[in-house]
Order: C-alpha cells, then sequence, then structure tokens
C-alpha cells in the first residue's frame, strides 16, 4: 500500500480544494453513501502516517471562496492534474509483483453518515494496494487485466468541486470519525517525530526489520523505506536492536528520517523513486541479494530483501547468527 511520502502527495492534492463546496459526486464506495457528501464544503485536509483525513462541514459552515479566488482555483485545475508518471511511481510504491487487492468495503449504515452541520465530521482514508487519488483526471487502463480485458480502473470516490475542479478515489477504505486519529510523535515526516521514543523501540530484543514497520513508533514508514534504509545502513534484517551500538541505531533513524524526505521531494517534482536494494537480485556493488518473507510469529511477513555481504548477520546472545527464512 501507499506509504507515507505517496499519502502526503495525495494530501496535497486535495489542498486546493479546500474550502470549496462539493456540487455532484460519484463512485462505487459501498462503505460511506456518497450522495450525503453533495453540498457540503471540504473544510480541511491532513495526513497521518499512512491515513489521509477530510474535513466537512454544511456548505453553510464556512465563508466560501471569493469569485476571484474561485477563478484562480478554476485556472489551477485546468492545469494541475497529477502527474503523468504516477503510474511509474506506483510501481515502485507498492507491492509490485504480488497479487493486486482490492480493498473490501462492507455496505454503509445510515450510523455512519456524517452530522453535515456540526463539526468534526471527518472522513477517514485508507489506501489499498495500488490505492491512489488523482485531481482533474481520471485513470486510464494501461493493460489488460487477468481476464484480458481493458477496463479502466473503477473509483471508490469522485468529488466535483465549484470550481470546476474535481478528486477521484481508487482503492482505498473509506469510514467517517469524530476526528484524525494522529500522533504526530510517530510520524516519520512530522516535525514532531520524536527520535528518543523511536530510538527507544529499536532498542528492544526485536529484529529491527519488525520494528521499523510497527506504526506506533514509525507512522508512514512500509516495506520500501524499511528495506532501502536497512541497506543504507548496512543492517541486516533480522538483526536483534538490542544488539547494535546506539550509534548504528541512530545511523539508521537518520536514514529513515532523510529518505522518507527525499522520496516525497522526488515525488513532489515528478521523479520516480530508484530503489538500490528493493526488488533488486543484485546490490549496487554486485553481489547477490536474498529475499525472504519476514515478520512476527503471529504477525504480519513482509517480503524482504538484502545483501548478506553487505548486510551480515549478527550472532545471537547465543551465538548463534540471526536466523533466516527465505
Amino acid at each position: 500500500m501507499p506509504e507515507g511520502p505517496s499519502v502526503k502527495k495525495f494530501q496535497l492534492l486535495t489542498s486546493p480544494f479546500v474550502g470549496q463546496v462539493v456540487i455532484k459526486v460519484g463512485g462505487s464506495s459501498r462503505k460511506i453513501n456518497v450522495n450525503e457528501l453533495k453540498a457540503l464544503r471540504l473544510q480541511d485536509s491532513q495526513v497521518h502516517g499512512k491515513n489521509l483525513f477530510l474535513a466537512f462541514v454544511a456548505a453553510g459552515g464556512l465563508l466560501g471562496p471569493t469569485a476571484e479566488e474561485l477563478a484562480l482555483q478554476r485556472e489551477a485545475c485546468s492545469g494541475a492534474s497529477s502527474p503523468a508518471q504516477e503510474e511509474q511511481e506506483q510501481a515502485c510504491a507498492p507491492q509490485i509483483g504480488l497479487p493486486e487487492e482490492e480493498l473490501q468495503e462492507v455496505p454503509h449504515s445510515r450510523s455512519d453518515a456524517p452530522d453535515a452541520g456540526g463539526p468534526g465530521n471527518w472522513l477517514r482514508v485508507h489506501f489499498g494496494l495500488f490505492g491512489s487519488i488523482r485531481a482533474n483526471e481520471f485513470s486510464r487502463a494501461n493493460k489488460a487485466n487477468k481476464r484480458g480485458d481493458w477496463k479502466d480502473p473503477i473509483p471508490r470516490l469522485v468529488l466535483h468541486f465549484e470550481s470546476g475542479g474535481f478528486l477521484v478515489f481508487y482503492n482505498c477504505r473509506m469510514h467517517w470519525c469524530s476526528s484524525p486519529i494522529a500522533d504526530p510523535a510517530s510520524d516519520i515526516l512530522s516535525v514532531e517525530f520524536h527520535r528518543g521514543r523511536a530510538l527507544d523501540a529499536l532498542r528492544t530484543p526485536n529484529p529491527v526489520c519488525y520494528t521499523l514497520l510497527d506504526q506506533r513508533y514509525f507512522s508512514g514508514l512500509g516495506n520500501i523505506i524499511k528495506n532501502e534504509i536497512l541497506y543504507l545502513a548496512k543492517i541486516h534484517p533480522l538483526t536483534q536492536g538490542s544488539l547494535l551500538a546506539l550509534s548504528d541505531l541512530e545511523r539508521l533513524l537518520d536514514y529513515a528520517i532523510q529518505f522518507s524526505s527525499d522520496w516525497l521531494q522526488s515525488k513532489l517534482h515528478g521523479k520516480g523513486l530508484h530503489p538500490q536494494i528493493y526488488r533488486k537480485e543484485q546490490c549496487p556493488l554486485g553481489h547477490t541479494v536474498m529475499k525472504g518473507t519476514l515478520g512476527p510469529l503471529h504477525g504480519l511477513k513482509r517480503l524482504t530483501w538484502w545483501c548478506p555481504q553487505c548486510q551480515p548477520a549478527v550472532p545471537s546472545g547465543s551465538g548463534d547468527p540471526s536466523l533466516v527464512t527465505k
């Protein structure tokens, strides 16, 4: 699924529409009644980790944009479509090569609907594999599906705004909540990210590749970032954090922050990701890369790539090297 930098980019695509009224809706979502978004005003847009939060209020609840502002927004919308290379970026951001998944939704109930006249009506959007947002354009099929059909992706939600622009949401799960579920101290892209708490989490006896994907401490950090920063720090994925020097953990954390920030900037400038280890057969030094499905015993297992020469296994306290499951 899209990681923190991708979701932050999605949030930036929604920002120009904040303050505008939804005049027409569409989409296949069954979790929410999309028609209830019509005539509501988009009040705010926030991103926290891998989740996007959109606040809606009754159209009269806020002062809308002036005629001049709407004209400027229409002009911006005419040339502000999401970059064409998003298809290429999504080929790196989600788990390419794995079976395509669609987030399944259960039918909406009336209790989920917002109170249009009240504050705090937030729509939480969680993206699935290949989930995305497009501004002022629809996604088109670039290859045939498994049945051989050339069918365009079906939007989960489409919001048309008074400026003439629109937002299209694909492969995501949505539900209403009273407020954003957020902890900026755990958000890898937040200025409030708490290094001390993250370091404490990394210093436990758990393998570092497990800890890095724990969203309680590294919200927004996903499988691509995990693989890349472990290679950059020359740390074996199954190394127990308690066996690493504090300086090694500090360096790993520096890479996590810097890589996430650099990836976001690359996305904003229309550049694709060029991984060094993720889904590679050789590392940049020409060594053969190993691949394994790693994760906690009763938790989610994720594909992991590492170079045994650049990222040697660290013996455990008993003297045995970390066990690796291929």
